[in-house]
This record gives C-alpha cells, sequence and structure tokens, in this order.
C-alpha cells in the first residue's frame, strides 16, 4: 500500500504547553519556580524533554550537568504523563486529512521521537489512536530518527511499502529521516518553526491539512 506516515508533536498536535508545564513542574520542586515560558520556550518543546531541561537549567543553574538532566529526566516524563492533554490540541484539520487518506486506500502511521507510551496515551485520549496503522516511538526498535529504522519500521507496521511512502513532519530531523531513508518529505509551516523549515528544501510544504491529499497524489500517487 501507498503509505503516510506522521510525526506527532509539531506536526499532528501542539503538544508544547503540556511539555513545557511539565518540564516547570521539574523546576518548581527544585525551588525555582516555573521557569519556561509556554510561548516562548515553545520551540525547545519539541526537541524534547532533555532539550527543555537544559533551557531551564541555563537560565536559573549556568554550571548545569548532564546528571542533573538526567535526574529530572523521568520525574518529567512522569509528570507529563499525569497531565498529557490539558493544552494539547491536533492541528486544524488533521483528523480529516488522516481520514480522508484511509478513505482513499492509502495507509497511515506514525513515527516519532516521544516514548511510544506517552504517545499511545495522548493518542487514546485524544480518540484518534484506531486511525494509524502503527506507531512507532523512541527506541521502539532501539534507536530514534534521524535514524531512518523507526521510519522503516512505521512504514511496513501500517502495511506499507517502502519505495511508496512519504514522511511528514516539523523539523530537520524529520528531514534528515527521510533522506537518509530515501523518501519524499513533507515539513508543516504551521509547526515550531513556522516558514523557517523552507530553508531544508522538502519536496512540499503543507500549510494546512486540507492541502495534504493534493501533495499526497503529487508525491505518490
Amino acid at each position: 500500500m501507498k503509505t503516510v506516515i506522521f510525526d506527532l508533536d509539531g506536526t499532528l498536535a501542539d503538544t508544547s504547553a503540556d511539555l513545557i508545564a511539565a518540564a516547570n513542574s521539574c523546576f518548581r520542586n527544585l525551588g525555582y519556580g516555573d521557569v519556561l515560558d509556554p510561548v516562548g520556550d515553545a520551540h525547545t518543546a519539541f526537541r524534547g524533554a532533555r532539550a527543555m531541561l537544559g533551557l531551564g537549567f541555563s537560565k536559573v543553574r549556568p554550571g548545569f550537568t548532564a546528571a542533573e538532566v538526567m535526574e529530572q529526566y523521568p520525574i518529567l516524563l512522569e509528570a507529563y504523563a499525569e497531565e498529557i492533554d490539558t493544552h494539547t490540541r491536533l492541528y486544524d484539520g488533521a483528523v480529516e486529512a488522516v481520514e480522508g487518506l484511509r478513505t482513499s486506500g492509502y495507509a497511515v502511521g506514525i513515527c516519532t521521537n516521544k516514548p511510544e507510551d506517552l504517545a499511545d496515551r495522548l493518542l487514546m485520549r485524544l480518540g484518534v489512536r484506531d486511525l494509524f496503522g502503527s506507531m512507532i516511538g523512541a527506541k521502539t526498535v532501539g534507536v530514534s530518527k534521524p535514524d531512518p529504522k523507526p521510519y522503516v519500521a512505521a512504514v511496513e507496521e501500517a502495511g506499507g511499502v517502502l519505495a511508496q511512502s512519504f514522511l511528514v513532519g516539523d523539523t530537520e530531523t524529520d528531514r534528515n529521516t527521510a533522506k537518509a531513508a530515501g523518501v519524499p518529505c513533507v515539513l508543516v509551516t504551521f509547526g515550531p518553526d513556522g516558514d523557517g523549515v523552507k530553508k531544508l528544501e522538502p519536496e512540499a510544504l503543507l500549510a494546512h491539512y486540507n492541502d495534504l491529499s493534493r501533495i499526497t497524489k503529487e508525491l505518490i500517487g
């Protein structure tokens, strides 16, 4: 089957506020208060838990160590799991676009660097887990994007064929993953980097999910 694989954070859903809230809970417990700004630091939120912790520590404790970040990492994940969908919302038109692909005979799946259990939980809470034929998260296959193995696994688990697939994402990591897998990449312009993703020269840009059906036909028929 022809297949479309999606990144999750910053591509299908805006998860930044809940991620920032989880990181801030760590800093509150350490006595620093809410160190990260939900709007100003949203860009870093999509880079993962360690990136958020590193940014926060850089603001309050410039001489922080990697060990301090790793000490807070599981605490952040636990806090995030508890409040995973308080502010998170799917991007406008995402559900309709995925449903349209399925109706048209395409396989769809997810390849994310979010831990698989958290990704599953989030999509269940949002009521859309059943729309996706595959779910490959961080370390599901032992490595994470931009290594191509998770992408290949997402295509295969969805029942697709690599040569007739492409990746929808929002960052340089997704662009590099697609390059490594030898497939086209579509980058959204409503994610954390906005129009800045143009410089990554993806095969297509997606300004709204209303355009995904057309782009899909252009890329894989």
